[in-house]
């Protein structure tokens, strides 16, 4: 099983690989294909927030590639170089993503808000997790006893269901983003297909990502029900 669980692990792995390799591809061309409108990111965010009646969110600039995020604790929405000062399509569409996160804040998005509360135990369970997991399948392999996994178990259901709980948090502000982008004709008729592409593949690392961790999950279960079993 520990087997099986490796070549799980690597094939999500290569899909991961593959999906980053074709975001950072539709990334990369929508960025060359400037916005009739000519606003820039920051523009575009700052007219998002404000037409939204938002007018205690600050849009900064960090550094990295698509390193763009919103910020709950300190209210920022924090755009990439290429985005905060980017004219293009995809700036555009990222730029009204992360605006789509400060709406949600802003009008009490039930996932978000248990998202938030979740941080604290996930980054917790980051830490722990890979050890806990790791000594279970030794205990298991040495002694049969698959209590300490079962601990892991419990342990990696944390970052699971905060892996799962993203989904509909992401999918909402790229549909928020999106109806904005439209109905405000920050994007024309030509622009708005090619954001909402962007931001259908940014989505799909979401998607492949709480796959993997949803089939990883179920591979240590059946692993503990296996060993109990036996015993």
């Amino acid at each position: 099983m520990s087997n099986e669980i490796m070549l799980v692990s690597l094939l999500f792995l290569g899909i991961s690989f593959l999906v980053s390799a074709v975001l950072k591809s539709k990334f990369t061309k929508y960025s060359k294909i400037p916005l009739s409108s000519g606003l820039s990111g920051r523009e575009i965010a700052e007219k998002m927030l404000r037409e939204n009646g938002i007018l205690d969110v600050k849009v900064i600039s960090v550094e990295g590639f698509l390193s763009d995020h919103y910020n709950p604790a300190n209210k920022t929405v924090n755009l990439s170089p290429d985005v905060y000062n980017g004219t293009s399509v995809s700036a555009a569409a990222v730029a009204a993503h992360e605006c789509g996160h400060a709406v949600q804040h802003a009008t009490n998005y039930g996932p978000l808000q248990f998202r938030s509360k979740m941080v604290p135990a996930v980054q917790i369970s980051s830490m722990l997790v890979n050890w806990v997991l790791l000594a279970g399948m030794v205990l298991i392999a040495t002694t049969q006893n698959p209590t300490v996994l079962l601990i892991g178990i419990v342990v990696m259901s944390v970052t699971v269901l905060f892996t799962l709980i993203t989904l509909p948090v992401e999918f909402d502000a790229s549909k928020r983003a999106l109806a904005w982008l439209q109905n405000t004709n920050v994007t024309n008729s030509s622009e708005f297909p090619k954001a909402k592409d962007a931001l259908k593949w940014a989505a799909t690392t979401y998607v492949v990502a709480a796959l993997a961790a949803v089939v990883q999950l179920i591979q240590y279960i059946m692993i503990y029900l296996n060993s109990r079993d036996r015993n």
